[in-house]
């Protein structure tokens, strides 16, 4: 039984701080992102909505008309492209429409990401 409850120990561990970053990057999407992106499926504002973004295509959200730079880039919205992307939108998609100058501190780029993995 002991096992048991380490192995429980060390999965809510594992799993408390992605939650925790979750929760700070929802503030840092509500302050930085969230004029441009909304998080409900079907509904495009300046940009696309980000429900579901993870994992998904890019120029995939139906109903928005993405840049010739951003059809072309063929990118899939795994971790690693997403941060990037936050990071440096121009630098990584060059000719994107998105205006936002990127998210500098690697952290907060961290914590956006765990957010939008929880869009669906």
């Amino acid at each position: 039984m002991r096992s048991g409850i380490l192995v429980v120990a060390a999965v809510a561990a594992a799993w408390g701080p992605i939650d925790a970053r979750a929760q700070d990057g929802e503030a840092l999407y509500r302050r930085q992102c969230a004029t441009c992106h909304a998080t409900q499926a079907g509904q495009n504002k300046i940009g696309p909505t980000m429900a579901g973004i993870a994992g998904s295509k890019s120029a995939g959200v139906p109903g928005f008309e993405f840049s010739d730079a951003m059809k072309g880039a063929n990118l899939t919205w795994t971790d690693d492209t997403l941060a990037k992307y936050i990071a440096d939108p121009k630098g990584t998609v060059p000719g994107t429409k998105m205006v936002y100058a990127g998210m500098k501190n690697p952290d907060d780029v961290k914590a956006v990401v765990d957010y939008l993995k929880t869009l669906k």
